[in-house]
């Protein structure tokens, strides 16, 4: 993604039906094929599709996958299904957000067959083959559009974004918090429900199996907390929102090894969770009249 490596992850399922977690950006999509290939995985052998929410990063390679994969079976939430049949709002609203860098960092978003689709509920499975499955829980928060995805022979969990973002070379951890969707009661609870779920790793698309799922979840919370609790402090404040992010961004900078170590890796941790983003995805939480 946007030149780095190391940014999203997309996961192969390989079994008696075969499937794809996580597309990553249009962009990716031909390196997702290739590496596809190279795993024995042809234009005929893939069976699933499966996205945990419609963002770009996660969900911008769809349309490709989907044509170069005809037999797949494309799943999604309920809430994110019509936007991958029809992308055109939904790449509307990312270019007012990303303007020109829209086309580097994600490429264009393009639609699927709306039959090809199967939407989600709160709750759902995806088959395997032999009996293996991969649950789906509803896990709003980050966005209303996200599910985590349980394996049942393995018990890995992919989390998408709601467990945060996870630097597997300086073990970061940081929180996704971007607007409309943020919301940190709901964050809350889905990452409880993760924790109920007891999985044996967390699968981060951004970046990586993780062991540990007790402390790392745990984590996930209290990043959620700290970033609002400064965010809501600059905000009672009155502070401008640029003045408001580059406090968030002091005031946190010890917690991130990555943040003290060379300018690349520091640029990547910034694109994985960019400060900006979370702080005005906070504000924006902040603001809803029920607050």
């Amino acid at each position: 993604m946007a030149g780095y490596s190391g940014i999203t992850a997309g996961y192969l399922i390989l079994g008696d039906r075969p499937c794809l977690v996580e597309t990553g950006t249009s962009t990716s999509a031909p390196v997702v094929r290739d590496a596809l290939s190279s795993l024995g995985v042809g234009p005929d052998d893939l069976a699933s599709v499966v996205v945990t929410h419609i963002h770009l990063d996660h969900a911008g390679g769809v349309g490709d996958i989907a044509a170069y994969y005809p037999s797949a079976e494309i799943v999604v939430h309920e809430k994110g299904a019509r936007h991958l049949a029809d992308p055109s709002r939904l790449m509307a609203s990312a270019k007012m957000v990303w303007g020109d860098k829209l086309d580097v960092l994600f490429g264009a978003l393009t639609p699927t067959d709306a039959a090809r689709i199967r939407a989600l509920g709160d709750t759902g499975t995806v088959d395997l083959g032999g009996g293996r499955t991969l649950s789906s829980h509803y896990s709003p928060g980050h966005a209303k559009h996200h599910v985590g995805l349980l394996d049942s022979l393995t018990g890995d969990l992919y989390v998408g974004d709601a467990a945060g973002v996870y630097l597997p070379e300086t073990g970061d951890l940081r929180p996704a918090t971007p607007p409309p969707d943020f919301d940190l009661d709901v964050a809350l609870d889905s990452i409880a429900l993760f924790s109920a779920l007891t999985p044996q790793r967390l699968l981060f698309s951004h970046y990586g199996p993780v062991g540990d799922v007790p402390s790392i979840l745990e984590r996930s919370a209290e990043e959620l907390r700290v970033w609002v609790d400064l965010t809501r402090r600059a905000h009672a404040e009155g502070m401008e929102f640029d003045h408001a992010v580059a406090m968030v961004r002091d005031r946190t900078r010890e917690r991130y090894t990555a943040l003290r170590g060379d300018d690349a890796t520091a640029e990547r941790f910034e694109l994985l969770s960019e400060a900006a983003s979370n702080v005005a995805g906070i504000i924006h939480w902040l603001d809803r009249p029920a607050r």
